[in-house]
């Protein structure tokens, strides 16, 4: 029984979240990266720094969170859509060229 329930309300949300979407709300928290900060993490992580001490030398520029460090995972995150972003883009110079 518990587990209907949990499943019922997990539909919900997610139906939530897509109508959410639709209006173009978004969700999740606010960005707090900005073009700087990733190119900071990048140079960073090229001198071989861990996620934890490229997130203790960066600073959160705007928002709420306004000087504050930001969390090792949002330095991964930030750092994983950069990649995957240059990869695409790569991948499809190299399907353009050939």
């Amino acid at each position: 029984m518990a587990e209907a329930e949990r499943d019922y309300v997990r539909e919900k949300t997610l139906e939530g979240h897509e109508t959410a979407r639709a209006k173009g709300k978004t969700i999740g928290g606010v960005k707090v990266g900005n073009g700087d900060m990733r190119a900071m993490a990048l140079h960073l992580r090229d001198q071989g720094l861990s996620l934890r001490d490229i997130a203790s030398r960066l600073v959160i520029t705007t928002g709420a969170k306004e000087g504050e460090h930001p969390s090792p995972a949002t330095v991964m995150r930030m750092l994983r859509e950069h990649d995957e972003k240059t990869a695409s883009k790569v991948e499809e110079q190299s399907q353009n060229s050939g």
